[in-house]
């Protein structure tokens, strides 16, 4: 593995303006490119606000104006554009989560466990297939806000070939600042039990539902330590280092991973639907 480099953007959002954040995160960016960066991240339904309102605000999967926005981000600045969004697709709303390469490739992870305390799985679909991309010999699993709290979801699954499945844990997020506290704990949680670096993005400002949000984006290493931390109401940029041979090392010196206990998930999704 080599060294990854991510530029966290925590950003306000305007509330179902695609458009309005399409300009603000363009703006925020700023001449951010593939000479500074690897893979730039964008917090959860960063181009509307985590809207319930889908049958309206969901983009068509097939001619989405923020999905040719990302595409065209990801070309110029020549880095990977990541971040989450509603879109329609086979009769569905799903909260979308985009990883898009220079290539104008996309791959896609819909946002499995849906946050029934604000109404989201009335609303949208939830996804059933985990995701693993890789950048730079490095392995990212992507996630969205509300995964975090579930460990099984996100936890490695080893085989006899490979230990590990992944090197990042990527979570993007709408998460309140009320529960400000439990997002903060959980990104630390799950870098170490997963022995991985965590990632994690959240949006700042107040939402069309007057929630407060106050950001706490993170890098966390393997070790549960920070690497980046902006536990403050304000938007910013940061790029961030992430060492592939530093996560070697510790792997070979603190191998945890040989005790942890097997498992499998269940293949059904029946308990995501109500």
């Amino acid at each position: 593995m080599t060294e990854l480099r991510v530029s966290l953007v925590q950003s306000e959002l305007h509330w179902e303006d695609p458009a309005g954040n399409r300009r603000l995160l363009d703006s925020r960016m700023g001449t951010l490119d593939g000479s500074q960066t690897d893979v730039i991240v964008l917090p959860e339904m960063f181009a509307t606000g985590f809207t319930m309102n889908a049958e309206l605000m969901a983009e068509p999967s097939d001619s989405s104006p923020t999905l040719e926005w990302m595409r065209r981000q990801a070309r110029e600045r020549y880095c990977i554009v990541t971040g989450s969004l509603a879109i329609a697709e086979g009769g569905n709303c799903y909260n979308r989560l985009v990883w898009m390469t220079p290539e104008g490739r996309a791959t896609v992870y819909d946002k499995r466990h849906l946050f029934r305390m604000g109404d989201e799985p009335k609303h949208y679909a939830a996804g059933s297939r985990r995701q693993i991309v890789e950048v730079k010999g490095m392995r990212v699993m992507l996630s969205v806000c509300y995964d975090l709290r579930f460990p099984v979801w996100l936890r490695q699954q080893p085989t006899a070939e490979q230990p590990f499945e992944y090197d990042v844990l990527l979570c993007v997020a709408n998460w309140p600042a009320p529960r400000r506290h439990a997002w903060r704990t959980l990104l630390k949680a799950r870098a170490i039990e997963n022995l991985s670096y965590v990632v994690g993005v959240n949006r700042v400002g107040e939402d069309g539902n007057g929630l407060p949000y106050a950001g706490d984006s993170m890098v966390v290493d393997f070790k549960g330590e920070p690497l980046a931390d902006h536990p403050v109401d304000e938007g910013f940029v940061e790029t961030v280092t992430l060492s592939g041979s530093a996560l070697s090392s510790f792997r070979d010196k603190f191998p945890a991973w040989r005790d942890a206990d097997g498992f499998a998930l269940a293949d059904s999704d029946d308990d995501l639907h109500e």
